[in-house]
């Protein structure tokens, strides 16, 4: 009996550590490593990379470390920054698009739209990142070959102009947190819809900021919730800090298990402020597809959610 119960002791201690995660905070502005992955010219806003320590001694990459240098990129369907602009999905040369293998036969079509950067896996491979990682705003396609289930696992990105406290300097304010969303539309190759960006994908938040208090975030086991949190700009961020979760190394692996992850959360156009680009207006017959109407979706934290992992999985 007693042997029993130190192996059930021990098994409970197991599961309660893989399920906690606390949340590790830095405090201030990081250091500038890179002053921009790409240069877009004047009228962009600098896709700068800094580092930080958090408070367990861990140096975090903000606002994400990206594979943007090394990946391959998805093609355009409008990008200021390399001169397309496609006016209708109409204009697209399918055939043009690179097919990347992602280890199967059947083929599938991704047309992708971010606020602001994604990295796209399928089945675990890394299928390609957005080529535009912060502004102007950008939408892309992306063919692959794949077998089914298919598990599709996203790695996205809200930008930040103040790295490490997840603000810009916008709307007259020095430190105005932005806001995020991801919406995706697939298909096969003779265009039924696959699977398309809703309340059935998973979403997890691993770096939110900027946090005026801490105390506002509701942080236990798998729940990250700082809807709480006040969300308005200032103009001075003394003593601001940024919550900090690591990344599972296999998340993006059709055998990760997010079934403990929240549901995604789901915004409208209006809210993510698509309707404003062209990069997405210019193809709402792709993703407000009529039976097939795509939503953005996020954690349940537009604005201060900054590092999210999206999750679905296609039978």
């Amino acid at each position: 009996m007693i042997v029993r119960i130190i192996v059930v002791a021990v098994l409970c201690a197991s599961v309660s550590d893989l399920y906690a995660q606390e949340a590790a905070f830095t405090t201030g502005l990081a250091k500038e490593i890179n002053p921009g992955l790409i240069d877009c010219g004047p009228g962009s806003l600098a896709s700068a990379v800094g580092e930080i320590k958090s408070q367990d001694n861990t140096v975090r990459i903000v606002p994400a470390a990206t594979n943007f240098d090394s990946a391959s990129k998805a093609s355009d369907l409008f990008n200021e920054c390399s001169g397309t602009r496609l006016t209708s999905i109409s204009q697209l040369d399918l055939q043009s698009v690179p097919l990347f293998d992602a280890g199967g036969g059947e083929e599938f079509v991704m047309y992708l739209y971010a606020d602001n950067y994604y990295e796209l896996y399928i089945n675990g491979e890394l299928i390609a990142v957005d080529p535009v990682p912060y502004t102007p705003l950008n939408s892309s396609v992306v063919r692959f070959k794949a077998d089914r289930p298919l598990t599709i696992a996203v790695m996205a990105v809200d930008w930040e102009q103040n790295l490490g406290l997840g603000s810009e300097n916008s709307g007259g304010l020095a430190f105005n947190p932005g806001h995020g969303g991801f919406i995706a539309h697939l298909q096969d190759s003779t265009q039924n819809t696959v699977a398309i960006t809703n309340r059935r994908w998973r979403a997890q938040t691993f770096y939110t900021s900027p946090l005026k208090n801490r105390n506002c975030l509701v942080a236990s086991r798998q729940i990250r919730r700082s809807r709480p949190c006040d969300v308005r700009g200032e103009n001075y961020a003394a003593g601001f800090s940024g919550a900090h979760w690591d990344l599972p190394g296999d998340w993006m692996m059709p055998s990760f298990d997010d079934s403990i992850w929240p549901s995604a959360s789901t915004y409208s156009n209006k809210r993510v402020g698509a309707d404003n680009t062209r990069a997405f207006t210019n193809f709402r017959d792709v993703f407000d597809t009529e039976g097939a109407d795509a939503d953005f979706i996020w954690s349940t934290n537009l604005i201060l959610d900054n590092l999210v992992i999206l999750r679905t999985t296609v039978d």
